[in-house]
């Protein structure tokens, strides 16, 4: 009889009963990295001499978490520069500023971000106050959600930002009473500033220290959204190419090759290029990343109504689409026709249209299609187009930890929203219940990486630790779906089919949780912890 190389046994394996109404299961078996069994107590015969038995203790066992939409580079290198995040106060962002500018006299730049549109006057933050502890070097900091940066007036000086400088089509200059810039630059507009790019050694670095907090996390594998990149962001596919011929990513990663939304479909054979030169090893690039708007809290986010001014009248805005939506579903038919999976960026319902017209026209040109094309964020559908991702076979890409009340939202998004497109904020439980797939993402740096943090708020619709009314609550899901959208909603989305499940010959990505939360009111899902996680049944954390 064979062995196991690994036991995991008296605790809850998510997996289903071997029968219709038998017991759950409760111990699981390695060997040569892959599932060898699942089961119960029975399973303890397949112990031997150099067995690794695990007592779970009636803990919960789990497939690895896989992120559907990350940027794991750019997170790690971010974790490195001056760090904003955790908090909301000024003065805090501040004296963070002032402590890294000195704490790194010869850094010609000060870089990093973190900041929340919350902790500035209708979201738009000053040049001043940087310029009060920064008058010398330019700084350049992101907001929480990389879609505008603060910057003080060396940096605008040096960019040559003025009165006179016209917005980009794809972006907005916040400026004063008088045409001024203020200091805050919005989407398209941040690319007017040159900020030197993290080194080939920061990527690198950002990428090893990435990883090793996402397997903290339980994280196994993820889709990065964003690798060679362009519009302006840091190219970042040359730390995940290293990483996978050194052997040192021990993450199975999908890179999502960057639309650059300024060029048309002669840029495929490029991306078909790179894809056979970032494929090796653990990576694999054969997805392609499409960002069709904004975000709703600046207004770029793509609306079929306009938005509202602070007395609630309509406006002529509607946000941007970065991509000419008379010419994607062509660009998309051709990507699927190639192979390639389409992954958008889309916020508002208008985004969420226009990919979804795309993924039809490629279905209708191409037939049916084994490409997994995925949508992310999703933050208003319009319930019109709720039954198509089903019908079309277009997974829900969700961000839950975003669907919350809090301040960005209930000061910076409602009131500025048409009234109808407030109640149709991140439908998940509609999505689901229209036969809709979902995968389970983060978008870190942008939010938490914590998959148990999402997952908290997916069935609650709270933030963890909170005590509030839910945000819109009848989109809340339960606790096995929630999980299955970070596992295999997420591994179908990633096309490891061989992943997210914890079933006979499956990859042995595993997570191991302090407890079981199963067996806890919902409001304590946030309170679960990581205690172990492996890949391939090989212990990385714990």
């Amino acid at each position: 009889m064979a062995h196991a190389d690994l036991l995991f046994t008296g605790g809850h394996v998510f997996a289903e009963p071997a029968s219709a109404g038998g017991p759950r299961p409760t111990a699981l078996a390695v060997q040569d990295g892959r599932i060898l069994a699942v089961g119960g107590d029975d399973l303890r015969e397949l112990a031997g001499p150099g067995t690794e038995v695990v007592e779970l203790e009636g803990r919960l066992l789990l497939p690895g978490f896989q992120d559907a939409h990350i940027h794991a580079v750019m997170g790690g290198v971010e974790l490195g520069q001056c760090d904003l995040t955790g908090t909301t106060d000024r003065d805090e962002y501040l004296r963070r500023v002032r402590d890294y500018a000195e704490r790194h006299p010869d850094a010609e730049w000060i870089v990093g971000g973190g900041w929340s549109m919350e902790s500035f006057e209708h979201g738009v933050p000053d040049r001043g106050l940087l310029d009060r502890v920064v008058p010398d070097r330019p700084v350049y900091l992101l907001n929480r959600d990389h879609h505008a940066a603060w910057v003080n007036s060396v940096a605008l000086e040096r960019a040559g930002i003025t009165a006179a400088t016209p917005d980009p089509a794809s972006g907005r200059i916040d400026r004063d009473s008088d045409g001024n810039p203020v200091g805050a630059l919005q989407e398209g507009a941040m690319e007017l500033v040159d900020v030197p790019e993290p080194t080939r050694e920061e990527r690198y670095a950002g990428l090893l220290r990435a990883q090793e907090l996402l397997h903290a996390l339980g994280i196994t594998g993820w889709q990065d959204a964003m690798l060679a990149a362009t519009n302006g962001y840091a190219d970042v596919s040359d730390a995940y190419a290293r990483a996978a011929r050194a052997g040192t990513l021990s993450a199975t990663v999908v890179g999502a090759l960057w639309w650059d939304r300024d060029r048309g479909a002669e840029q495929i054979a490029d991306l078909v290029a790179k894809r056979a030169e970032l494929t090796v090893g653990r990576l694999r690039c054969d997805t392609v990343k499409l960002m069709l708007d904004g975000i709703a809290e600046n207004f770029t986010a793509a609306m079929t109504e306009p938005y509202r001014d602070a007395c609630g009248h309509a406006t002529g805005n509607r946000g941007l689409s970065f991509i000419d939506p008379a010419a994607l579903p062509r660009y998309v038919t051709e990507l699927d026709r190639l192979g390639f999976q389409a992954h958008f960026h889309a916020l508002g319902d208008r985004a969420v249209r226009d990919a979804l017209d795309a993924i039809e026209a490629a279905r209708r040109a191409n037939g049916p299609s084994d490409t997994r094309p995925h949508l992310a964020h999703l933050q208003v559908v319009h319930p019109d187009d709720v039954p198509r991702f089903a019908r079309l076979g277009a997974t829900a890409n969700m961000q839950p930890y975003w669907a919350v009340h809090e301040p960005q939202m209930d000061d910076l998004t409602i009131p500025f929203l048409d009234p109808a497109a407030v109640g149709r904020q991140y439908p998940f439980g509609d999505l689901l219940r229209s036969g809709a797939r979902l995968a389970g993402g983060s978008d870190w740096p942008v939010s938490t990486p914590d998959p148990l943090q999402g997952i908290h708020v997916a069935v609650n619709r709270v933030l963890p630790a909170e005590q509030r009314e839910p945000f819109l609550p009848e989109q809340r899901l339960d606790l096995r779906t929630a999980i299955t959208a970070y596992t295999a909603g997420s591994a179908y989305v990633n096309r490891r089919d061989d992943s997210g499940r914890l079933a006979e010959g499956y990859v042995a990505d595993l997570v191991v949780l302090d407890r079981d939360p199963f067996e806890a009111p919902p409001e304590q899902i946030g309170d679960a912890r990581v205690a172990s996680t492996y890949v391939s049944g090989r212990r990385v954390y714990g």
